[in-house]
């Protein structure tokens, strides 16, 4: 398999841990989205919309929203599993957070939707700042009902998959995260997991380095 990423993309991030979970060894493209190569023509004919991640399977075929990613090798590598079986409550619990974070948070600080928020970057922050802890909020409450050791009970899901790179997020629009105690307990939790490190945005090729 080949994925299209970026080192600071959470979507991105998401498809990488998972990837790294599921033992599934794959050829790493950086996008530069800084550089704004995700709106080459090249880049488009992967994903139509521009958007990253993209991961290419063995035979070509290409699939894009890192949500339909996870779902998808949850399916054709069901071990161990990233979303819980045989218990539709529990399902739909981790899909609410999972959406929570992809469809109620993590868009709005996206540079497209921020260029049109504001003109400046004060603006910008504090929209991006407003709608991060708006769902780290919603996190807190969510969690309080469905947390044990990680995001839904004991196992690690998509739902810590989700949560982790988000607050990674809020720090850096500078929320104050000590004001969720809860969802810090699953970020630690998560990030103590195997394989949390290598999916990390510091271990990528082209981070900064220290």
């Amino acid at each position: 398999m080949k994925l299209y990423h970026y080192w600071q993309s959470s979507a991105s991030w998401r498809v990488r841990w998972a990837l790294a979970i599921k033992g599934i060894p794959f050829e790493s493209v950086m996008i530069d989205l800084r550089a704004g190569v995700q709106h080459s023509a090249e880049h488009r004919a992967r994903s139509p919309n521009g958007s990253i991640p993209v991961l290419e399977l063995d035979d070509g075929r290409r699939l894009t929203e890192s949500v339909a990613i996870l779902e998808y090798l949850d399916e054709t590598h069901p071990e161990p599993p990233l979303y819980p079986r045989g218990d539709a409550w529990l399902m739909a619990r981790t899909r609410q957070i999972v959406e929570l974070v992809n469809a109620g948070t993590q868009p709005l600080q996206n540079p497209i939707v921020l260029a049109r928020a504001a003109s400046d970057d004060a603006g910008k922050r504090a929209f991006a700042a407003f709608f991060n802890e708006r769902g780290m909020r919603a996190l807190e409450t969510v969690l309080g009902e469905t947390a044990g050791r990680f995001a839904v009970g004991d196992s690690l899901s998509a739902a810590d998959l989700c949560v982790v790179p988000q607050v990674s997020g809020a720090r850096r629009w500078g929320v104050q995260m000590e004001q969720f105690p809860k969802v810090l307990a699953v970020e630690a939790a998560a990030l103590a997991t195997p394989h949390a490190a290598g999916a990390l945005p510091a271990n990528q090729p082209g981070a900064p380095q220290p």
